[in-house]
């Protein structure tokens, strides 16, 4: 009997990087991790072959826990996936709209539906988790509760679906990366447009940051990214996180490479994966 590959994901069984596992690699067997320490350590050990980790949502921002763990975790991004979020009422079986009074979910989930849970006049409880509140609501059956949680949930832990889709706004949509601990991984086809991602950090000089970013636009170079973050809690130790569209290969990036790392004191290459056809619809 064949073993399928693993790859790893933050949080329970049904919630939204689940999701994402089924959708994009539905010849892997998902493998929740309760951290994202745990879900990079698990791609780094070799428990799981790739990890498929959120590194952004178009209404919550960036996952500030990821932006600090993936500069340091070896591991390299060789994907991107654009997942809309959906939101589901679910209940225990034969439970009616009119009888629940009381709404489980984790904070962001219940904001994000908002409106939708006013018009229904619920009580909103905040749980560390979606898919946490419907395998709760599932161990202990109650008439009165419902939860907030990805379709996935509810077939997991046999809930009934009484709303579909009751997000409040229908851009809801998160960024995930797929991570591999590969150190040199396959490069993307030829013809895919891609994107690359690096972090850096500029020398202690005068307009070090302007000069290092002038080889961008003097070479044509669309940079996507740019944020920064402190690194070991030091203020004075600003990194950058950057993407930008291109493979290092290209001759406009190539160039713009070699301006930052004369005024940088440290530079790495993250990952080259192929755009998410997504990003051709935004804005």
């Amino acid at each position: 009997m064949s073993i399928l590959p693993k790859i790893a994901f933050q949080g329970e069984p049904g919630a939204n990087s689940h999701e994402a596992c089924r959708t994009y690699f539905p010849g892997y067997e998902a493998a929740p991790c309760a951290t994202f320490e745990e879900a990079f350590e698990a791609i780094k050990s070799g428990a799981c072959e790739l990890g498929m980790i959120p590194v952004e949502n178009s209404i919550a921002g960036r996952v500030a826990d990821v932006h600090h763990l993936l500069p340091n975790s070896g591991l390299k991004i060789i994907g991107e996936h654009f997942k809309p979020i959906r939101f589901q009422l679910m209940v225990n079986p034969g439970v009616r709209l009119e009888d629940v009074r009381t709404v489980a979910s984790m904070p962001i989930a219940l904001s994000q539906c908002r409106k939708s849970l006013r018009k229904l006049g619920l009580v909103t409880e905040a749980v560390g988790d979606t898919a946490g509140a419907a395998r709760a609501l599932a161990a202990s059956p109650d008439g009165t509760r419902a939860a907030v949680a990805p379709a996935l949930a509810a077939e997991i832990y046999g809930l009934e679906i009484l709303m579909r889709d009751i997000e409040d706004e229908r851009h809801n949509t998160t960024r995930f990366l797929v991570m591999t601990a590969d150190k040199d991984p396959p490069p993307p086809p030829f013809t895919a447009r891609c994107v690359t991602s690096f972090v850096f950090r500029v020398r202690n000089l005068p307009a070090a940051l302007y000069k290092a970013m002038g080889g961008f636009a003097t070479n044509g170079v669309n940079m996507t990214k740019l944020e920064s973050y402190m690194e070991n809690g030091a203020f004075t130790a600003t990194m950058f996180y950057a993407e930008v569209d291109g493979r290092p290969e290209d001759r406009g990036l190539a160039l713009a490479f070699d301006e930052l790392k004369f005024f940088s004191e440290k530079f790495e290459i993250l990952g080259v994966y192929p755009a998410d056809p997504f990003r051709d619809g935004v804005g």
